[in-house]
């Protein structure tokens, strides 16, 4: 029994809110996913298992859609506004004019569901007079602003968009902690809410300093290699290793306690006396939490920041990408491998989570390994408790209702 048991949830399927329909799926909530006739498009889209495209054969697809039941109708099938009628929540990224051809907008969804909250997310919120532009993913992160402050530090390179659909995704997780906020307020209330999230705006308060800095100074944000952008330059984070492997450093210490750890660290590999720049950060460990300022315009202190972030690169180039993630993590400090997609199934701390979950399919006889859970609830579990449907596969619900 997930978090959400009880709820349920009409998701009319599209790109723009298929992982919040999954999230909300994935920790209970009975989530119908409503294809038109013949299945979503998104069913085209690949990679597809063994390489072979079909409609029940899309990776796309059975990641976003786990744990739903799902349906095919036009939106005017008296069917699923009957399911709309007896649901907590429409998960939606129709357009105005569209639901309300069909009879579903949220005027008329709360006049037969009181109860209803009405979750719509589009590129620029429902009522905006874009509503009618296209959008995709790279569009949403380039005018939302992410893509500005991404990429590298040879500003000759255009920027990049971070991979696995992460306009999307934040779309849709602005989509979710606002329909559990109208849920819990519909909980006082007894009502439910119309949600309005702009994809757009969701990820243009993700670009921290860049669109801030910008309205309140007139400063604008350089790209860094696998840094936070910043209108000035930091130093590098990334290192390779002495197995050829890089990693990813992060943020320099701040305080006395992190300098004498990372002395600690350079005692149990041997090499403190070994590394040239032990006595600077000697000094750091005399200090309290350094003030940004300070970084940026004390000599001394720049000086003993330089000595740290040396000595992680120093560090690296002695041991594997695996050991100098566990050394700093043991001395407290931050630190990441960098890894490539495949190789996150075979991480001892996301195995230990039980992250890499087995997924059955009756259908083609085997069972394949999903992404788990990003979450742990311990009196009520989530979990991948079906395969994505099959075009059509729960049709009984149109006439036989929840």
């Amino acid at each position: 029994m997930g978090p959400l048991q009880g709820v349920r949830v009409v998701e009319l399927s599209h790109e723009l809110v298929a992982w919040a329909g999954k999230l909300l799926a994935d920790m209970g909530a009975d989530v119908v996913v409503v294809e038109p006739p013949g299945g979503s498009h998104q069913r085209t889209w690949g990679p597809f298992v063994d390489d072979e495209p079909g409609t029940e054969r899309s990776l796309w697809w059975w990641h976003y859609n786990t744990s739903k039941r799902g349906v095919a109708a036009e939106l005017t099938d008296p069917g699923v506004a009957r399911l709309v009628a007896g649901a907590d929540v429409l998960l939606t990224a129709a357009t105005v004019g569209e639901l309300a051809a069909a009879g579903l907008d949220w005027p008329q969804a709360a006049a037969t569901n009181g109860r209803l909250v009405f979750t719509s997310v589009r590129p620029f919120g429902r009522t905006s007079e874009r509503d009618d532009e296209p959008c995709i993913d790279l569009t949403i992160l380039a005018q939302g602003g992410p893509v500005w402050a991404c990429g590298y530090d040879d500003h000759t390179l255009p920027p990049v968009r971070g991979g696995g659909n992460q306009g999307f995704h934040t779309a849709s997780h602005f989509a979710v902690m606002s329909t559990l906020t109208a849920l819990l307020a519909r909980e006082i209330t007894g009502r439910g809410q119309l949600v309005d999230v702009s994809a757009h705006a969701a990820v243009n308060v993700t670009t921290e300093v860049s669109t801030y800095g910008y309205l309140a100074t007139g400063s604008q944000v350089q790209r860094q290699t696998g840094r936070h952008a910043g209108e000035k330059i930091s130093m590098p984070t990334q290192f390779r290793c002495a197995d050829g492997r890089y990693v990813n450093a992060g943020l320099v210490p701040r305080k006395g306690a992190d300098f004498a750890a990372m002395l600690g660290w350079l005692e149990t590999l041997g090499l403190r006396d070994e590394f040239p720049l032990s006595g600077m950060l000697e000094i750091g460990t005399a200090w309290g939490i350094v003030p940004i300022s300070d970084i940026l315009n004390d000599p001394l202190t720049q000086e003993v920041y330089a000595a740290a972030r040396e000595c992680q690169e120093y560090v690296a180039s002695r041991v594997s990408a695996y050991d100098f993630f566990t050394g700093a993590q043991r001395n407290g400090l931050t630190a990441g491998v960098i890894y490539s997609p495949e190789e996150l199934f075979d991480d001892p701390h996301f195995q230990a989570r039980g992250w890499p979950t087995p997924v059955e399919h009756e259908d083609l006889g085997r069972t394949v390994t999903y992404p788990g859970q990003p979450y742990r609830f311990t009196a009520t579990p989530w979990a991948i408790r079906s395969r994505a449907p099959h075009v059509g596969e729960h049709q009984a619900l149109l006439t036989d209702g929840w």
